[in-house]
């Protein structure tokens, strides 16, 4: 599993920032990370870029990696120019989705100094590949796992799932604790909230 957070590689990489939105669903990332200078995050919000970003509408359209520069054509609001006032003058950006329409991530990479080299995009490509995929579902939830994390989710408590289903609280709680165990979750309501977060339920 790759360390994001405090990563030296990445800081030699992207030495101007970087940002990186995994497994994003209808509308937010099941994590992201932000390591995008503050007054240049500050100003694109204040000033309302998102929806002009031609960065997003690549990552929306499109899967594989490329350059910032490649995308100049198709920024009327001149975004990327804004960026270079900040010092982020060359980036990259990488995108990769499930088949079908699946959960989208991307990463956003910067310098200010050179153009990323075809191998860094390479590189900047397999990581967000690979943490993509470490984000992945777990593919071994029980249809009888997912019925107790679905009405979890709904608010109900153990006793009442019980007598619903017709089992014993016990085996309610058997397979609240496999489904915790197989989505990495401290408790059952969180394990229902990744669950429903992965579209699982």
């Amino acid at each position: 599993m790759i360390d994001i957070g405090n990563n030296p590689d990445l800081a030699r990489l992207a030495p101007a920032g970087h940002y990186i939105a995994l497994r994003i669903g209808f509308a937010f990332p099941l994590e992201e990370i932000n390591a995008l200078p503050r007054q240049w995050t500050d100003y694109y919000r204040q000033t309302g870029l998102m929806p002009y970003d031609p960065v997003l509408r690549w990552v929306y359209s499109h899967e594989g990696v490329t350059r910032w520069s490649a995308l100049q054509s198709d920024d009327p609001k001149r975004i990327l120019e804004q960026a270079r006032r900040f010092g982020l003058r060359y980036g990259a950006v990488a995108t990769t989705a499930d088949a079908k329409g699946g959960l989208r991530s991307y990463g956003i990479f910067l310098r200010g100094d050179r153009e990323f080299s075809d191998s860094e995009l390479r590189v900047i490509e397999g990581l967000v590949m690979q943490l993509h995929e470490e984000k992945a579902p777990p593919s071994n939830l029980t249809s009888a796992e997912l019925e107790v994390l679905g009405m979890v989710k709904n608010g109900l408590r153990l006793k009442q799932i019980a007598h619903q289903i017709g089992v014993t609280e016990g085996a309610i709680k058997q397979r609240l604790k496999n489904a915790r165990l197989k989505l990495g979750a401290a408790t059952g309501t969180q394990a229902a909230t990744l669950a429903s977060d992965f579209g699982l339920i």
